[in-house]
């Protein structure tokens, strides 16, 4: 046996189950992924059986005694056809709870709540385009099919395997995005059969030769909040109504792991060819960017980069103080019912509020832009007014406080972009 006895240790397996958000129903054939929590990949993909069930088996130090030597923060990256994927841009993944670990009789098991993903059913369907992509720095790739909207996303395994779901027919083009990788596009012309053996093929690793972004971000009004992250959103994928959208492995400052520590400067390396739209204050760190688009660096911006060529961003990006949610939604996805009633903490300058409600698609589905103001640090509740919510289905509200002068309105601050995000029951 030796001296390294996390040699002889049995495996770990995070087994578990993909359903239906609606009925519930096991979803079989499904596409699995663990990753680490920047996103990067830690297994090869598996698919679930009939039961919708999976096993990842997955690395991870041991100790003397045979115990777990780290605390690994796992995620599950899901996705299947006639589905939209997990995580989505309302439904970041959380870490699986390892503390829930049992010996099995081949492996040590984490089996549970936090391993079971519910899928949102979305209606259009099409062809599956898989493949694989090459090179040193394959795994955890974004492949998108660019040409058809909304456009189909996957995230390379860590052999660099993909698979596309839904491809609408026509002409797409094969795109693969990751930091510090130039993967050559591939055009194809999608029919009613599925294609497979797409290759990406490196045009260069050579970080060092690829694009920089770089910029700043200027905390106006940060509430004792003086950090921040910045990203860059493939244009194709990015999601206009919500202001978000799927972000490349790497294409984040600071770098992933890290947490939001922007306060200033910031740059991005590695970037490929493309266009992107820069986004700040996009996590849950209470800092958004300023609403008020009148003014410089509250909008968001859309760059080309040219491989190769670095990109400086003319304007800072001015970011201010969330406004605090209570319910729903106000830590991670909430349950509720036919009719929710919003909730969030009053502002202390504000006129009035607008409240929008998104679903995950980004389709606007109900808007108030005449809320009336309350006592600053009060309770504002606001019931939902608009046509029947989607069982099954996941939806965001975002309030916005406006000041109303003689010079016209003035849009002050917003609610967090991953916080009032609720799942009709």
């Amino acid at each position: 046996m030796g001296e390294d006895r996390n040699l002889c240790a049995v495996g770990v397996e995070i087994r578990g189950s993909v359903i239906d958000a609606i009925d519930e129903g096991a979803i079989a054939g499904a596409h699995v992924v663990g990753a680490d929590e920047s996103g990067a990949p830690v297994t090869r993909v598996v698919q679930t059986d009939a039961n919708g069930r999976f096993a990842l088996p997955v690395s991870v130090g041991r100790d003397a005694d045979g115990a777990l030597a780290e605390s690994p923060r796992w995620t599950l990256q899901v996705s299947a056809a006639r589905y939209l994927p997990f995580p989505g841009l309302l439904r970041p993944a959380l870490p699986i709870d390892t503390s829930a670990i049992v010996e099995g009789s081949s492996a040590m098991v984490i089996d549970g709540a936090s391993t079971t993903v519910a899928l949102v059913a979305r209606q259009s369907g099409g062809a599956v385009v898989s493949g694989v992509v090459e090179g040193a720095r394959a795994a955890g790739t974004l492949v998108v099919a660019e040409g058809v909207v909304p456009a189909p996303v996957a995230v390379a395994d860590l052999d660099g395997a993909f698979s596309l779901f839904d491809v609408g027919a026509g002409p797409v083009v094969i795109r693969g995005h990751r930091a510090g990788v130039e993967l050559a596009p591939v055009p194809l012309e999608i029919g009613a059969d599925d294609v497979s053996d797409v290759r990406l093929r490196v045009i260069t690793e050579d970080i060092d030769a690829m694009a920089v972004v770089r910029g700043s971000v200027n905390i106006v009004d940060g509430g004792g909040q003086r950090a921040t992250s910045v990203v860059l959103v493939p244009s194709s994928v990015y999601v206009e109504g919500l202001e978000r959208g799927p972000v490349p492995l790497g294409l984040r400052a600071p770098a992933p792991p890290q947490a939001p520590s922007i306060s200033s400067s910031f740059e991005i390396v590695g970037v490929p060819e493309g266009r992107y739209h820069v986004l700040a204050g996009v996590e849950n760190d209470m800092l958004v960017r300023d609403p008020d688009t009148s003014i410089a660096g509250t909008q968001v911006p859309e760059i080309e980069i040219v491989a190769g060529q670095s990109f400086d961003l003319q304007s800072s990006f001015k970011i201010t103080e969330a406004l605090t949610v209570l319910e729903p939604g106000a830590d991670a996805l909430e349950e509720v019912g036919a009719s929710p009633t919003f909730a969030w903490v009053d502002d202390a300058s504000e006129d009035r509020y607008e409240l929008v409600v998104h679903d995950a698609l980004g389709t606007e589905v109900w808007r108030d832009d005449q809320i009336p103001r309350g006592t600053s640090g009060d309770r504002l509740e606001v019931p939902y007014g608009g046509p029947t919510l989607i069982p099954g289905m996941v939806y965001r509200f975002q309030v916005t406080s406006w000041s109303d002068g003689a010079q016209g309105s003035t849009a002050l601050s917003r609610t967090e972009d991953l916080r009032g995000v609720f799942i009709v029951r």
